[in-house]
């Protein structure tokens, strides 16, 4: 095998994701060499998909890397952590300067940004490269979103484009940036996934507990939504997993699933990542905590024992319109999920120096990933007519329909607290719009505590400057 260098591309870790990669890259024309730890998994992708295109399969990691063409690629299909740390390190022997090494797993920014430093001082390329769209979008077309240096995107760049999906003739891949760019975004990608989801399982559970509905009912609601402005795949996917009949038992599959979200790091990533930024994500924040409390069940267990069902005998008087105010408090909750999300990636941006173009973001979100959705165009639109927007909720079709919403958003989080029935998303991003457009926050009180207990200063209205009150003495006000 050494010495035959016919491959245009590599991929090393064939689970399912590394594996449908590489069938997408074969199928688009690619000659992709695989390998795998476990030779039979190698051996197995060959046998039953070989006719799909041309595969070059390799045993050994030398002739793996020996089999790729110059400047070589490859896309390592890991688990993040120790695991693409133990990769990489077998494979930066065995490289020359100028080849690319692309991680395209769920890696921690942070680590992407070390390996990229470690591999540049030996003349390599690290690509950090966010994938979305699961094992369907990674083998038919996922949204790529890959970071690193100008000069590998020149090599990666036509590969990617071909095999991502594509959208009005628009492949949803770009180059993001520099070093950790690529998984930075793709983190927060993740987070604005966790919201979406949490919103509308909040949804979802308002309407049954308000109408009394059955799944299969509820999935006509959703079902009429996708052709409206809240049209995206997982308010597609949602009519399908309620109208799903359990074939062990002939009830309603959601209610045969435990109750019990899981997750894999990438929210809690993004809410750490804010807090350091100083970027207020709360509806991303809210999701994320609300699949922790899922899964405290001992806690669950006690409480639900200690207090009574406040929500057991709620019905609404007007379904028409209780749906029609839901609808209406889901897609204001979803504008500002998506809000906090771009304001974490510019802030992201401009501390780390990267150059995001959230106009170009908001693109490549438009299709193969998992929260594509109608209004990513509008997101597109509203950076690319104004690049400095201080946040999306002040674009104009934004803020329009944000203020059309209000009403019906106020009345749902009313009816969900006086019924019992948890909200925390819809009640979190109605919180935030209320702060960000409130005359004068509460925060004047906590500066002024904070200078009683602990000095530590505050600053006026009327005059410029920083100030402390001596509050233990004589109360007397300096400038400091």
């Amino acid at each position: 095998m050494a010495g035959r260098a016919t491959a245009r591309i590599g991929v090393t870790g064939l689970a399912v994701m590394g594996r449908n990669l590489a069938r997408n890259l074969a199928r688009n024309g690619f000659a992709v060499a695989v390998h795998n730890r476990s030779p039979e998994r190698t051996r197995g992708l060959v046998a039953e998909h070989g006719d799909e295109g041309t595969f070059l399969p390799a045993e050994s990691m030398a002739d793996f890397v020996a089999s790729l063409e110059r400047p070589r690629a490859v896309i390592v299909m890991v688990k993040a952590g120790g695991p693409t740390d133990a990769v990489v390190d077998e494979l930066v022997p065995l490289l020359d300067a100028g080849d690319i090494v692309v991680d395209c797993g769920n890696a921690h920014f942070a680590d992407t940004r070390r390996r990229e430093e470690a591999l540049r001082a030996h003349g390599l390329h690290f690509v950090g490269t966010g994938v979305s769209g699961g094992e369907e979008g990674a083998l038919r077309g996922p949204s790529i979103m890959p970071g690193g240096s100008a000069e590998s995107y020149r090599t990666l760049g036509p590969i990617f484009e071909r095999i991502a999906a594509q959208v009005d003739g628009v492949p949803c891949c770009r180059h993001i940036g520099p070093d950790g760019a690529g998984h930075f975004v793709k983190m927060v990608h993740n987070g604005i996934e966790y919201a979406d989801m949490q919103l509308i399982a909040e949804a979802y559970d308002l309407l049954r507990a308000g109408l009394g509905a059955q799944p299969a009912q509820l999935a006509e609601i959703f079902r009429g939504w996708n052709s409206g402005e809240l049209e995206s795949f997982l308010i597609e996917i949602t009519a399908d997993v309620l109208a799903h009949t359990d074939a062990a038992t002939g009830r309603a599959f959601v209610d045969v699933v435990l109750d019990r979200a899981e997750q894999k790091g990438t929210g809690r990533w993004t809410v750490q990542s804010a807090l350091d930024l100083g970027i207020p994500i709360t509806g991303i924040a809210e999701a994320t905590f609300a699949r922790s409390l899922s899964g405290h069940a001992d806690q669950r267990e006690a409480a639900r024992g200690a207090f009574p069902d406040m929500g057991a005998t709620w019905r609404v008087e007007d379904p028409d319109a209780f749906v029609e105010d839901v609808r209406r408090a889901l897609l204001a909750s979803k504008i500002v999920a998506y809000a906090q999300g771009f304001d974490h990636i510019r802030a992201g941006s401009r501390e780390y120096d990267w150059g995001i173009d959230l106009g170009g973001t908001a693109t490549i979100w438009r299709g193969g990933c998992i929260i594509r959705a109608r209004f990513l165009d509008r997101i597109r639109q509203a950076y690319d007519e104004r690049p400095d927007l201080p946040t999306l909720l002040v674009a104009p079709w934004f803020a329009d329909t944000v203020n059309d919403g209000v009403p019906s958003w106020r009345r749902v989080v009313a009816d969900a607290a006086r019924a019992g029935v948890p909200a925390p998303a819809f009640a979190s991003s109605l919180a935030y719009f209320d702060a960000l457009r409130a005359q004068r926050l509460p925060a004047a009180l906590i500066q002024a505590l904070r200078d009683n207990f602990g000095a530590h200063t505050y600053q006026r209205v009327d005059r410029e400057g920083t100030f402390h009150t001596r509050w233990p003495t004589d109360r007397t006000e300096t400038r400091t």
